[in-house]
């Protein structure tokens, strides 16, 4: 093969990944919005997406994982909620230091992780069911625990993790990718992660071949809980109060985000950059849509319709793949 049939070959195995088609996409959205708004490449601007998008990126990277292995979870936005609240009341009520508030709001999320792992790795329920009534628990348990009200004034030793700075950029920043380079590097060199894959992909074989299946599908809905209760405590401090309504939605919107980044909800398919990719995607889309001033209520109908889009276009390449085999 000549050195320009293999440039050419190289090309096109790289244009073939999904995060090298939505990349490029992320490119022409953003040069086009440079040329339209003067405001949006701005340094504040930019910091903007990246802290708007910190808590659904860093969901994302537990939802990917365990979309991979076949699982779902309608929670998150329950447990992110939940955790700050138990946070809250743990810096407030019991006026424990930060540190051991931030570890109890953890563990609870971790505790939801693990009730949600068992119903469907042991009890064989299925994932949006499980999940599903999970969440509306642990928000009926977050209001129930809260008594119906928002916890305020958080001490300045906790709020510090959601609004203070580094160079000029908010933590949440910095943890949110931390946690995606950290992620990625163990979905594509992690003999445990890369289990995922097996399973998702079929979990009958992975099983006959040794692979824990129950195991690692507890683990991953423990990671994927952790990883909400990581983005409740961001949001908390960075708010400075523990919102009851917080989270609302945002499982739908993380899931979006991950399905566009390469995952699928068959499973054995996806990656933590991808669904980076993906919420990056959806937080410079809302950008774009406030930037060009339309209504609220419209970004709502353009972020369901992404998902459909989504959906439908995972299903058909479903369908192809099995046509081919």
């Amino acid at each position: 093969m000549t050195i320009s049939g293999k440039i050419a070959r190289t090309v096109r195995d790289v244009a073939a990944y999904r995060e090298f088609s939505l990349f490029i996409v992320l490119v022409v959205v953003s040069l086009i919005m440079t040329m339209v708004s003067d405001v949006f490449m701005n340094k504040a601007n930019i910091e903007a997406i990246l802290l708007g998008l910190s808590v659904e990126a860093t969901i994302a990277v537990g939802m990917v994982i365990l979309l991979i292995s076949g699982g779902l979870d309608l929670s998150v936005g329950s447990t992110l909620a939940f955790t700050g609240v138990v946070c809250g009341l743990a810096l407030t009520v019991l006026k424990l230091p930060a540190v051991i508030s931030i570890l109890l709001g953890l563990l609870a999320a971790l505790g939801i992780g693990l009730i949600n792992g068992l119903l469907v790795s042991k009890l064989k329920i299925n994932p949006f069911i499980a999940t599903l009534g999970m969440q509306i628990t642990v928000r009926g348990l977050t209001l129930v625990l809260a008594s119906g009200k928002a916890v305020l004034n958080l001490p300045a030793s906790f709020t510090v993790v959601g609004q203070g700075r580094l160079f000029g950029v908010q933590y949440p920043i910095y943890i949110m990718l931390t946690l995606v380079i950290v992620g990625d590097l163990l979905m594509r060199n992690s003999r445990f992660f890369r289990q995922s894959y097996y399973i998702g992909g079929n979990e009958k074989a992975a099983g006959l071949s040794g692979i824990p299946v129950d195991l690692v599908k507890i683990f991953n809905y423990c990671l994927v809980a952790l990883l909400a209760g990581i983005a409740g405590i961001m949001i908390t401090a960075r708010f400075g109060s523990s919102s009851l309504t917080v989270g609302t939605g945002v499982e739908l919107r993380v899931i979006t985000a991950t399905i566009i980044g390469g995952a699928s909800l068959s499973g054995g398919e996806g990656s933590v950059f991808g669904a980076f990719l993906g919420a990056l995607f959806m937080g410079v889309l809302a950008n774009a849509l406030n930037l060009l001033g339309m209504d609220i209520y419209w970004q709502n109908l353009v972020t369901g319709l992404i998902l459909i889009i989504a959906v439908v276009v995972d299903v058909l390449n479903e369908r192809r793949k099995s046509r081919q085999k």
